[in-house]
C-alpha cells in the first residue's frame, strides 16, 4: 500500500500522545477515589465497577482516529485491471497464388472477407492495422481504431506477384512494437496471418515467429487454399498455362506453434473473435493504483458508531 498524502501520518503521533493522556488521566481517578475513602470502605462505597469495559469506547475512538488519519493520507492499493488498449496487424496476402478458387470465389475474397468479419467483432477500444504483402511487405494502415480506413485498403488488394510472408510479419512487428500506452508502455499486441502459406521470398517465416516469441506478439494464422489450387499464368508468347499453387498449411501451424497464437483454415476463419479474447487471457491484467479512501473512511465511522453505541449502553453517555 502507498499514500498519495503521505504527509498526513505524521498526525499519527497523536494516538499515542492521547493513549498516555489517557492513562495518566485513569491513574488521577484512581488517586482521587483513594483520597476519598479508604481502600476499607471502597467495596461498600462502590461495590460495582464497568472494569474492562470503560475502556472499550475509548479503544474504538482511538482505532477510529487512526484510521481517519490514514483517510487523510489517501491510501492506495495496487489493483490488477483488464488490459483494454490493445494492437491488432491485419497482415494479408495478396501476392498471385491468392486468385486461385479453390476456396470460393477466391483465395482474397475469402481473407478479405475473414478480416472483415474480425473488424466487425473486435472491440472499438482495439486497434488494428493494416500489413499487405507480395512479393513485397507494405505498411497500409498503423494500428488504429478507424476501421473504414482499414476496410477500404483491403478492399483495393488486387492479386500480383510473390510471397514474402517473412519480411511481412517483420514489417507487422516493428509497427507493433511502437504501440505504446500514456505510460510509454508497449501495449498487447498481435498478429493475425492471412495467407495460402507459401513463402517463396525474403528471410523464412519461422525465423520472425522466433522473434514475434522473445516480442510476447502472438500470431494467428490463417491458411487459404487447398492442395488442388491452381491459377492462370500467362507466358511470354500470349499463352496461358495452368499452374499448381498448393498452400503450406505447416509452415502456416508451426509459426502459430513458435509465436504462441493459434492456426486456422479457411472454414474455421470465422472464429477469428477468438483472437481478441485469446490476447486478453494471455495479457491478462495490468497493475494499477487505486484510491481506497472510502474504505478507510467507512471503517473509521463504523468504529466511532460502535464506540458510541457501546458507551451510551454501559454508561448513558458518549464518552
Amino acid at each position: 500500500m502507498s499514500f498519495g498524502e503521505p504527509l498526513f501520518l505524521l498526525a499519527l503521533l497523536v494516538v499515542p500522545l492521547a493513549l498516555v493522556a489517557y492513562v495518566r488521566h485513569q491513574r488521577t481517578r484512581r488517586a482521587a477515589a483513594a483520597a476519598f475513602v479508604t481502600p476499607a470502605l471502597q467495596a461498600s462505597v462502590a461495590p460495582r465497577t464497568p472494569g474492562w469495559r470503560r475502556h472499550v469506547p475509548l479503544v474504538a475512538y482511538a482505532l477510529a482516529l487512526t484510521i481517519l488519519i490514514f483517510a487523510l493520507a489517501k491510501p492506495q492499493t495496487t489493483i490488477a485491471v483488464p488490459v483494454e488498449r490493445a494492437s491488432i496487424m491485419l497482415t494479408t496476402d495478396y501476392s498471385g497464388s491468392m486468385q486461385a478458387t479453390d476456396v470460393p470465389p477466391t483465395r482474397l475474397e475469402a481473407a478479405r472477407a475473414a478480416a472483415q468479419r474480425f473488424l466487425a467483432q473486435v472491440p472499438d477500444a482495439v486497434r488494428v492495422g493494416l500489413v499487405a504483402f507480395n512479393h513485397n511487405a507494405r505498411l497500409v494502415e498503423s494500428p488504429t481504431t478507424d476501421r473504414a480506413t482499414v476496410r477500404e485498403a483491403i478492399a483495393a488488394l488486387e492479386p500480383s506477384g510473390g510471397t514474402a510472408t517473412g519480411e511481412a510479419l517483420a514489417l507487422s512487428l516493428s509497427a507493433l512494437a511502437r504501440q505504446t500506452d500514456e505510460e510509454g508502455q508497449r501495449v498487447p499486441a498481435a498478429i493475425i496471418l492471412l495467407s495460402d502459406g507459401a513463402s517463396v521470398r525474403g528471410r523464412p517465416p519461422t525465423q520472425i515467429a522466433q522473434r514475434a516469441k522473445d516480442l510476447k506478439i502472438p500470431i494467428y494464422t490463417v491458411t487459404l487454399g487447398t492442395a488442388a489450387g491452381t491459377i492462370q499464368v500467362t507466358r511470354s508468347d500470349g499463352t496461358t498455362e495452368t499452374r499448381p499453387v498448393p498452400p503450406d498449411p505447416v509452415e502456416s501451424r508451426e509459426v502459430a506453434r513458435i509465436s504462441g497464437g493459434r492456426a486456422y483454415t479457411a472454414d474455421t476463419a470465422k472464429d477469428l473473435s477468438a483472437v481478441y479474447d485469446e490476447l486478453g487471457s494471455r495479457i491478462g491484467y495490468r497493475n494499477e493504483k487505486r484510491e481506497i479512501t472510502a474504505v478507510f473512511s467507512g471503517g473509521a465511522l463504523a468504529l466511532l458508531a460502535a464506540g458510541a453505541l457501546l458507551s451510551l449502553h454501559w454508561f448513558r453517555r458518549l464518552v
